[in-house]
């Protein structure tokens, strides 16, 4: 790549919130942006929408939950750009009720744990072709909350809670993969790490998936979404290189719980990459 090309991310969920955010930030520093959506960027947005017109900024919209429709989009990617520097595998999705995936799994497990992994793998060449070559993956700090883990039982709709229930059991199953694959990826060059934004305004904070109890911590005590993009920004390019696979709340590594079945759950997740999406036609 040459010095004067500008860099890439690829932003999954980059239309709203901490992701919209994080791609207004990189666009003002001159980086191209690869956004993966499941819907259109805000009209409202100026210079999100004049980055569209000057093509820096490309939008794939795919629903994470569809595995035929991911293949397709991800096949794109890797036709059209050359190399990502940086990805952000920023989507996620906290619903009031329990739902599942087109395959057939909970859908908390399918979009925050195992759509950023199938990302991760099929933009890999892209990644060795970058300069910076960084995975951030949202995670939150709800995973602390954890209290019982089954690695067996993950993606299966059992008893649901809204944030504390599959959503803090897929966010902490994303950090504990990102952690087991680690060394792995860096003796390829490349660095990952999972990171909890902290409490944002977001429309995901904002909308009925959060527990009742939340709504006034919402409105009184969270930061608007810039502070969270700021976390994911420094996570990705201000950090040391010991930190890699560290699982980050307010910039910090912290131990993820559950630790002993980091391994278990890169090896599911990495089985439903090989086994069942690499298949999809």
């Amino acid at each position: 790549m040459k010095n004067d090309t500008p860099k890439v991310a690829c932003i999954t969920g980059a239309n709203s919130g901490i992701g919209l955010e994080l791609t207004k930030r990189l666009l003002a520093e001159g980086w191209h942006i690869i956004a993966m959506n499941r819907s259109e960027f805000p009209d409202h947005e100026l210079s999100i929408q004049q980055a569209i017109r000057q093509n820096r900024l490309q939008l794939y919209r795919v629903d994470l939950r569809d595995f035929a429709q991911l293949k397709v989009v991800l096949q794109r990617i890797v036709a059209d750009v050359e190399a990502v520097d940086a990805l952000f595998n920023n989507a996620g999705i906290s619903l009031a009720n329990s739902d599942v995936s087109r395959q057939g799994r909970e859908a908390h497990y399918e979009v925050n744990t195992v759509a950023p992994y199938i990302v991760l793998m099929e933009l890999k060449p892209l990644l060795l072709r970058g300069v910076t070559k960084t995975v951030i993956n949202t995670s939150s700090n709800a995973s602390l909350t954890v209290k019982r883990l089954n690695p067996e039982t993950l993606g299966q709709v059992r008893h649901f809670r809204k944030l504390l229930g599959p959503y803090a059991d897929s966010k902490l199953a994303l950090s504990l993969w990102s952690q087991q694959v680690a060394p792995a990826l860096a003796t390829e060059g490349i660095r990952i790490r999972s990171v909890c934004p902290g409490p944002n305004k977001t429309p995901m904070t904002k909308s009925s998936g959060m527990p009742a109890f939340m709504t006034p911590l919402v409105h009184l005590f969270f930061s608007p979404p810039s502070k969270g993009a700021a976390r994911l920004y420094d996570a990705a390019f201000h950090r040391q290189q010991t930190d890699n696979g560290a699982f980050l709340v307010k910039g910090k590594p912290v131990q993820a719980p559950f630790a002993h079945y980091a391994e278990e759950i890169l090896r599911k997740t990495d089985e439903i990459y090989r086994l069942e999406f690499t298949q999809v036609q």
